[in-house]
């Protein structure tokens, strides 16, 4: 049996946004006795963390249930790290920059929708994104593509020689609303920087607006991984909507409305303006991590129409038909509160995909339908109560925790004191006989 959800009644739609998240925090263990705080259990890693908690705050924001405000704020305090920046030192040894940015995302999100402030002793929302972008300026590599962020932080990690789209798309939309909330240029300076930088790389295509994944620095980004992802096309649009809504400009405008047009591909002509996942779903091929990204194009998308109005007639039909086809992927088994992954079954089913990324893609769906009776996110102008630091994360990277490297001399002196050991206790032991 799916989720009863009736989209054109505010009640119906909360009622099946709370059946959603229960089912999403089902899966948090992090306020438990001797867990730790803002982490998911494997095979979850940090950055969906980060995801959720910001997903966190958007249900508030829509429903205004308070239910899961305090397990929200005592989880994003924790993953702070000791700068305040977002760089726990359990989790920097294997961070990336757009890890990083999805954390900063659920605290810019608190400033925009006044989520309640932190204790004026903690690290508050705005300085918090501050930081994290304040950091990632100093990441800006022109030693390689003229420019741009790679994706790893570190040149230990995997994913160091790539440049993509996610990590550059969310310092782009990072920028674009810390300078609408706080009028200050350097932010939209930024924004204009790494959206230029993102139009002459192979990133994005000049002529169709397709975001394509990434590109290798190791041959110049002279071409791109052309498989194309929800939450890289809704991160640009976002971030460019905001852009036009902050400047007036255009060009943004421009931007905006090839950008969206971009986006028709995840839907298919049937069943009509139902979201999938296109590089993955078909071949049931999605992994941990590609089962949460529609949840972010959603986001996006019902954002995107706050800052761009004339947005409407194309996304909320979309966002509409979508969250009743998430709904119907929803089943009473195992426990009432499951979805599954593929909202595009006829008939409309569970696909038995179940976890995390299915819970909160299902719940970003349902609940931006309200985004038409939302208020619109506020500035340091317009009703924000958000403190912010403009130098938060001046301390730069820190190097992450390693342990020390064995050395062949740790090894030989390992083995000296285990045949010291073993020759007390056989001495010992021969005292004892005798």
């Amino acid at each position: 049996m799916a989720i009863d959800l009736n989209i054109d009644d505010p009640k119906s739609v909360k009622s099946a946004a709370k059946i959603a998240v229960d089912g999403m925090m089902k899966y948090y263990i992090g306020n438990r006795t001797g867990q730790i705080p803002g982490l998911l259990p494997p095979p979850y890693y940090w950055w969906e963390a980060g995801a959720m908690f910001g997903t966190l705050v958007d249900y508030w924001y829509y429903t205004g249930n308070s239910e899961y405000n305090d397990v929200t704020m005592q989880a994003l305090q924790f993953q702070v790290g000791p700068n305040n920046d977002f760089m726990p030192p359990n989790r920097t040894k294997d961070e990336g920059n757009d890890d990083q940015a999805f954390w900063a995302f659920a605290a810019m999100s608190a400033a925009e929708n006044k989520f309640p402030d932190p204790p004026s002793s903690a690290p508050q929302w705005l300085a918090l994104a501050q930081a994290v972008f304040n950091l990632q300026t100093t990441r800006w590599d022109t030693s390689t593509c003229n420019g741009g962020l790679r994706w790893q932080i570190f040149p230990f990690n995997n994913g160091y020689n790539y440049k993509n789209s996610i990590s550059n798309g969310c310092f782009f939309n990072l920028a674009a609303r810390l300078a609408r909330y706080t009028g200050n240029t350097t932010y939209s300076d930024w924004a204009v920087k790494m959206w230029d930088w993102t139009e002459k790389s192979p990133l994005l295509d000049s002529k169709t607006y397709a975001i394509y994944d990434g590109s290798d620095v190791l041959k110049g980004c002279t071409d791109a991984d052309l498989i194309r992802w929800t939450y890289n096309a809704g991160v640009y649009l976002h971030g460019a909507a905001v852009m036009w809504n902050h400047t007036q400009d255009q060009v943004w405008k421009t931007r905006v409305d090839k950008l969206l047009e971009a986006t028709s591909v995840f839907f298919l002509p049937e069943p009509v303006d139902v979201m999938r996942e296109a590089a993955c779903e078909g071949h049931s091929t999605c992994n941990v991590d590609q089962r949460s990204f529609k949840a972010y194009l959603s986001r996006w998308y019902a954002a995107t129409t706050q800052m761009a109005n004339w947005t409407v007639p194309t996304i909320m039909p979309r966002l509409r038909t979508s969250a009743k086809a998430a709904a119907a992927s929803c089943s009473e088994k195992p426990d009432g509160v499951t979805c599954g992954l593929k909202w595009t079954l006829q008939p409309p089913s569970d696909d038995g995909s179940h976890g995390v990324g299915e819970q909160m893609a299902a719940l970003s769906v349902i609940q931006s339908v309200l985004i038409p009776n939302s208020s619109a996110p506020v500035t340091a102008n317009s009703g924000g109560t958000s403190k912010g630091d403009p130098n938060a994360g001046g301390q730069g990277d820190q190097q992450p925790l390693t342990g020390k490297e064995v050395t062949v001399g740790d090894k030989v002196g390992a083995g000296f004191l285990t045949f010291f050991v073993l020759c007390l206790l056989l001495v010992g032991a021969w005292w004892m006989v005798v």
